[in-house]
């Protein structure tokens, strides 16, 4: 109850991201029961309704990184005045943010399940999947869904953003506290070599398992292949994606010590500062965003190789749904960086520094990742599609 009358009360930008959280929900929910209406549909295709299953395993990650980041900057996560008073320590707040986001993200499912129904035509009347460009044979239009089975899997989008917004915001020390200041980081270098090796690992086992373009099966990945077989290259494209996630941090790190390398002015010294500082908060979101982009690349090739497999609607959506949380998500770490300067942002003011001269250094570190990360993020994609369209 008390997080529905925060939801209530909340600020405009604040009840946007929820929505946005929900958004992604409903999509990701969506995918999970097509592929329950796929299975209903086609029983002597188990394999490639397992395959449909698996595939969904990345919008469901991406809705739950999204939705710990929105929790990370929801006002009403946060330890504030008279709250500890009234009962709501870290831990209980930690709670609210859990609730918040569940319900949430059951909104989102809850309609995806009544559009999975609609265009089905099992809430009466013919069923509208053919105007959305859907075939109706993909959602298993004609057989009865198993409702609880149905339910269950839509469960797991809840649960899993739950969770993870639990364990991204518990307290972290004995005083009940979520502060880590006092706690000594690692550093970001530290995580760039063993980024970089299973970047290079995935990119070996890909192009050492891939069958070729024109080989039997092409990249529909069939489970129970082994050696020589297409799961061997989604474990390449995976261990590589997470090579590029631990290096994100070191990268930005990097990104800052450039920035400062020789004589720099001002302006380098505070950007180059600045990212060195952030590079905790922000290399993460950015290593999964430039994972994901290198891998819609190299999909994107690797279809344009392979005509004879077009992308299809629930590709799109599952597409978009990745793309846009993560984007979101990079952003929502921008924006929780800029929080946390906020007081070093007011003392540089208080000295005389111009709003001009804050605008340009926050300019210069943008461009910095993009001229570190952007040439990065495609040579990994390159180098994964070689094998696959040559």
């Amino acid at each position: 109850m008390l997080a529905l009358r925060l939801a209530r009360g909340s600020h405009p930008l604040v009840l946007l991201r929820r929505l946005s959280v929900a958004a992604a929900a409903a999509g990701t929910g969506f995918l999970l029961l097509s592929t329950v209406g796929h299975a209903a549909g086609h029983p002597s295709a188990a394999d490639e309704s397992l395959v449909r299953l698996l595939w969904c395993a990345a919008p469901l990650a991406a809705t739950a990184q999204f939705a710990v980041s929105t929790a990370r900057t929801d006002p009403a996560a946060r330890l504030q005045r008279g709250m500890a008073a009234a009962g709501l320590g870290p831990l209980r707040l930690t709670l609210l943010a859990t609730a918040s986001t569940a319900l949430t993200c059951l909104l989102g499912v809850l309609l995806a399940l009544l559009a999975f129904l609609r265009l089905r035509g099992d809430l009466g009347g013919p069923g509208s999947s053919g105007s959305l460009g859907i075939d109706s044979a993909l959602l298993g239009a004609g057989h009865p869904v198993p409702l609880a089975g149905a339910l269950l899997l839509l469960a797991t989008v809840p649960v899993t953003a739950a969770l993870a917004t639990a364990v991204a915001l518990r307290p972290r020390n004995e005083n009940g506290s979520r502060e880590t200041a006092a706690r000594p980081r690692t550093a970001p270098p530290s995580g760039l070599p063993w980024g970089i090796a299973l970047a290079a690992a995935g990119l070996a086992i890909e192009a050492y398992t891939s069958p070729g373009p024109h080989a039997p099966g092409g990249l529909l990945p069939l489970p129970g292949r082994l050696i020589g077989s297409p799961p061997g290259v989604l474990a390449g494209w995976a261990l590589s994606a997470f090579g590029l996630v631990l290096a994100g941090p070191g990268l930005v790190h990097l990104c800052g010590r450039l920035l400062c390398a020789g004589r720099p002015g001002a302006l380098r010294l505070l950007s180059g500062r600045v990212l060195q500082e952030e590079s905790h908060r922000l290399g993460r979101p950015l290593g999964v965003l430039c994972a994901v982009g290198s891998a819609a690349y190299a999909a994107v090739k690797v279809y344009e190789a392979s005509p004879a497999r077009p992308f299809g609607p629930l590709t799109a959506v599952g597409a978009a749904v990745v793309l846009a949380c993560v984007t979101a998500s990079a952003l929502t770490a921008a924006l929780e960086s800029r929080t946390a300067r906020a007081h070093t942002t007011a003392a540089l003011r208080r000295l005389g520094a111009s709003a001009s001269v804050l605008h340009r250094a926050a300019a210069l570190r943008g461009l910095a990742l993009v001229l570190v990360l952007a040439p990065l993020t495609w040579t990994v994609a390159e180098m994964a599609t070689l094998p696959l369209v040559h």
